[in-house]
């Protein structure tokens, strides 16, 4: 599974969150430790909005530690919002288009964890994608897909119910041809003002999410795993969907099933 980071809050230097702390992202990439795999070395990529409405987008498929240039980047850019991401693949090949974060407009999306035999049925999958949208699947991930079905889905509208109806329609598109896909995933998604979180498993076994306020940046750090251990970190509940906005912090069921039902 892959571990990411992001932020929210007065500008800052993306390196005090990617790179400098003591279990920084990067860190992470070779030494996870609340993952099944600490390895996490197929490609990176980090998503950051300054004076334009779109995310500025650097993604590679080195490993995030031996790349000069990820360095370089993080100790230059300041931005008052990004995200940050570091891949183990799972069944996909190793490639810039499948490397997180995800951009569309002013839409950006990271993904970590899994939908269960993907491989299988993603060909279904992808015709959940809207028809305006669909050139914008470069890639061949789950991560991808559930981006842009929930785009399709009305995500800009309706960020919760728009993912909760993806991962749904994504599921049972994959039980339509036999399968009984497995979702275990936590996301970090903004529209570039707010940043908005979310932790879910099929099982109850969600990958790892925590999240803090810091008074001195006057920021939010949502991260798969603490970067360091001199503040108080909260876990993010399973099943829940997060927003950050200003100094505000909302938390909401996340179900994809009973959003289906409801619908």
């Amino acid at each position: 599974m892959c571990r990411w980071s992001a932020y929210l809050g007065d500008p800052i230097f993306m390196a005090d969150v990617i790179t400098s702390p003591c279990h920084s992202l990067i860190e992470q990439a070779s030494a996870a430790s609340q993952s099944i795999t600490s390895i996490n070395a197929d490609g990176f990529g980090v998503a950051w909005y300054d004076q334009r409405p779109e995310p500025g987008l650097f993604r590679d498929v080195f490993p995030a530690w031996s790349d000069a240039n990820l360095a370089s980047l993080t100790d230059q850019v300041r931005a008052p919002l990004f995200m940050a991401h570091v891949r183990a693949s799972t069944e996909t090949a190793t490639s810039r288009n499948n490397c997180h974060p995800f951009a569309s407009g002013n839409w950006s999306f990271m993904h970590n964890g899994q939908i269960g035999d993907f491989g299988q049925f993603r060909k279904s999958a992808d015709m959940c994608i809207a028809d305006a949208l669909y050139p914008e699947r470069k890639g061949a991930t789950d991560s991808e897909a559930l981006f842009l079905v929930a785009l399709s889905m009305g995500l800009a509208d309706n960020p919760r119910r728009g993912l909760e109806r993806a991962t749904a329609m994504i599921v049972e598109a994959g039980e339509a041809q036999g399968f009984d896909p497995l979702v275990r995933m936590t996301v970090a998604m903004t529209d570039g003002k707010r940043l908005i979180a979310v932790r879910y498993a099929s099982d109850n076994q969600a990958p790892s999410l925590y999240y803090r306020w810091d008074d001195r940046t006057n920021g939010w750090s949502v991260v798969s795993e603490p970067y360091d251990q001199d503040a108080e970190w909260h876990e993010v509940p399973q099943g829940s969907f997060v927003t950050f906005e200003g100094r505000n912090r909302t938390i909401l069921p996340f179900a994809p099933r009973v959003a289906v039902l409801a619908a």
